[in-house]
């Protein structure tokens, strides 16, 4: 089992609440709005809402910030990169990008939870300009290259 990584979380407002677990086997943690005011998210529109924390990822991790699934089916609200990511050494306040796919307006309070955070491994590759790359049977084929599965 790898090692649990130690986040350290900063509130920067009183009024933040730090992310948690929300059920013992839950991947992702819960992070929760903070607005300065009730904040109204029309279809089609995206907005930065702010959650008052931050934190210190240690060396070799990075949280990635995801939709919630249940704000994506119920409400068609989702967040517009991602999943976004959190580098190690970036000690600013945590916001989340949100858009509103749906078609009601989406209401966004204090303590409403947004988004969930995932904490992963990183490793950082070494970079080699090549005049050639090695040849393999996919060759240069991109998107749809293996078609759509049906047959005839």
């Amino acid at each position: 089992m790898m090692e649990q990584p130690l986040i350290q979380i900063k509130k920067l407002h009183a009024d933040a609440q730090i992310p948690r677990y929300m059920t013992e086997l839950a991947a992702g943690m819960d992070i929760h709005a903070l607005p300065q005011k009730t904040t109204y998210l029309q279809p089609g529109e995206r907005c930065l809402i702010p959650t008052g924390i931050a934190m210190a990822i240690p060396p070799g991790f990075e949280v990635q910030v995801r939709p919630r699934s249940g704000l994506a089916i119920k409400q068609g609200v989702t967040l517009v990169n991602t999943p976004g990511t959190i580098d190690a050494d970036y000690r600013g306040e945590i916001q989340v990008i949100m858009i509103n796919h749906g078609q009601d307006v989406f209401k966004i309070s204090a303590g409403d939870r947004i988004a969930q955070l995932i904490v992963a491994p990183v490793s950082q590759a070494v970079i080699e300009e090549v005049s050639e790359l090695s040849e393999t049977r996919r060759g240069s084929g991109g998107f749809g290259h293996t078609g759509t599965g049906a047959k005839g």
